[in-house]
């Protein structure tokens, strides 16, 4: 089977290509999350690492960062992805997490008993009294799960769990959380182009509904003017002609 060299494909599809070629190269490189190409930096009280697996153990005020991510933990399983993620699991009383969001100037936290954090996905599990903070928002359970990538979050209560610490109100099997109101600037922003908008289109109908008064207006005095007859000219009676001497008689006396 032969196939077409490049030469014989016409140029504006080689041009498209390499366009769609070039937007999937970009789109990658922009999807890829910059703190995976930042060094992986750990530190704990006793433990140790492996630097030929790329993995270890510590324990004792344990502290790991790469990039914005950082995770404070009494203890800390971690391991160092082939693509140089980071991937730990960390168990502290509490643990917590704090990672800067794609593309924003903010961050989102996790606070728990046990947290998983897988970084080649970027997906975070937290296990146990459970808190997650996103810009003021937060939601609290017994077991939370995180996708960073696309943001969306996930919870489920767990009877059996620990007990939540002394003053704070049971979980349970409960999910709590709340969200922060809109900034009013954007609300007050929203109302006023509604208000416009309606205001726009008032108007519109209203000079829609001038002009459908004055062409029906138009079209009746062209109705009248075609249906209107004609007015009568009055009749000329001709004057009497006389021929020569001829005259008229008097009408005999009665």
């Amino acid at each position: 089977m032969s196939y077409p060299s490049i030469h014989s494909v016409p140029r504006a599809l080689l041009t498209l290509v390499s366009l769609l070629l070039g937007w999937l190269c970009a789109t990658a490189t922009h999807a890829e999350k910059a703190d995976r190409d930042k060094p992986i930096f750990y530190q704990g009280d006793s433990g140790g690492a492996n630097l030929g697996s790329k993995d270890g153990e510590l324990a004792g005020s344990v502290v790991i960062t790469q990039g914005t991510l950082t995770i404070h933990a009494d203890r800390i399983v971690f391991h160092q992805n082939p693509d140089n993620s980071l991937s730990a699991t960390a168990y502290g009383n509490p643990v917590t997490f704090r990672e800067k969001r794609d593309g924003i100037d903010e961050y989102y936290e996790g606070v728990a008993q046990r947290v998983v954090y897988n970084g080649q996905n970027r997906f975070l599990e937290l296990f146990d009294r459970a808190l997650l903070k996103k810009s003021g928002d937060e939601i609290r359970s017994n077991y939370i799960t995180y996708d960073a990538g696309t943001e969306i979050f996930k919870a489920e209560g767990r009877p059996d769990s620990k007990p939540p610490d002394a003053g704070d109100a049971p979980l349970g099997s409960r999910v709590r959380g709340v969200f922060q109101p809109q900034p009013k600037e954007e609300k007050t922003t929203k109302d006023g182009k509604d208000a416009k908008d309606m205001k726009e289109v008032k108007v519109v109908k209203e000079a829609k509904e001038a002009k459908d008064a004055k062409d029906a207006t138009d079209v009746k005095d062209a109705t009248d003017a075609k249906d209107a007859k004609p007015p009568t000219a009055p009749k000329v009676i001709p004057p009497l002609q006389l021929k020569g001497d001829t005259a008229l008689s008097p009408a005999p006396a009665k």
